[in-house]
């Protein structure tokens, strides 16, 4: 992410208003150049100056011990390379900050007795690709450096089938329909993401109307690309958030403890080693098919 200083500041402060992060946080990022100034190292009394461009790295982990813990997982298919899993809504993918227990790592661990792939780093081992901890559905894990490497060239290439299906607000009139929107931070909430112009990246989200209600409209989307919150972010900007979320949805939830009516449904791709492809689905958990049930009524 890049950002343009607009006011004479020393950086720390500048980046702990716009990126809500903490100062030590922030202090740790620049003493181990995951923060650059023009391109080039600073310290954590540096001066912007207006104009002066600013990088920082997302991908910035710190050093996390993750304990492998025997939590049951929903395994759609495994062999020596690779997993399919099922994961619930509610569960974090991969440990953070504040966060190190009960995700899906410390189970994955646990199962694969640590053999997953280190392309992603200690934090983030054998993880492909990522969902929102509140949605549900198929992710794909890898064992090896290899099959990650094969993998993700298949999502940059675009060729990874990836199908989910959500719940939105409101009747969406049109059978099909491409969302086609570049998505960048939210420059009123750094949290957030948001369609933008400004330090975004392409997005490109395809839908098609399963079934319409009186007051929402199920839908399935399948992503070309894999943006941070995506088709949430997506669904919100064409005027039909969906429904129970929390972020991007209207302030009124069907159940708070639940989380978003979006679940990742399809996964197809060339297996790495034999080349052949494979696609599995999966049903949507038990409560978004009750939820689902008010709005048929």
């Amino acid at each position: 992410m890049k950002l343009i200083a607009e006011e004479k500041i020393r950086i720390d402060k500048y980046l702990m208003n716009e990126l809500s992060y903490s100062r030590s946080k922030i202090q740790r990022m620049i003493d181990s150049n995951h923060i650059l100034v023009n391109g080039n190292p600073v310290k954590n009394s540096y001066s912007l100056r207006i104009g002066d461009e600013i990088t920082i790295n997302e991908d910035y982990t710190e050093e996390i011990e993750i304990i492998p813990e025997d939590i049951p997982l929903d395994i759609y298919y495994e062999d020596d390379y690779l997993l399919v899993v099922n994961k619930p809504s509610g569960m974090v993918v991969h440990p953070a900050a504040g966060n190190h227990e009960k995700t899906l790592v410390n189970a994955l661990m646990y199962h694969c007795n640590n053999n997953l792939s280190s392309i992603n780093g200690s934090i983030r081992p054998g993880i492909v690709h990522r969902i929102d901890k509140d949605t549900s559905g198929l992710l794909l894990i890898a064992k090896t450096d290899e099959v990650h490497a094969d993998l993700a060239e298949q999502i940059a290439n675009k060729t990874v089938t990836r199908k989910y299906i959500a719940l939105v607000q409101g009747t969406i009139n049109e059978d099909t329909a491409t969302i086609d929107a570049p998505i960048g931070r939210d420059s009123n909430n750094r949290k957030k993401m948001a369609v933008t112009d400004i330090n975004s990246k392409d997005a490109i989200t395809h839908l098609r109307v399963l079934a319409r209600y009186s007051k929402a409209t199920l839908i399935e989307c399948q992503l070309e690309t894999g943006r941070t919150h995506q088709i949430r972010v997506h669904l919100n900007y064409i005027g039909h958030p969906i429904v129970n979320d929390p972020v991007y949805g209207y302030k009124k939830l069907e159940d708070p403890e639940f989380g978003q009516m979006l679940h990742a449904k399809t996964i197809g791709f060339i297996h790495p080693i034999t080349k052949k492809y494979l696609e599995f689905n999966s049903n949507p958990p038990k409560r978004f098919e009750e939820i689902l049930d008010q709005f048929k009524a």
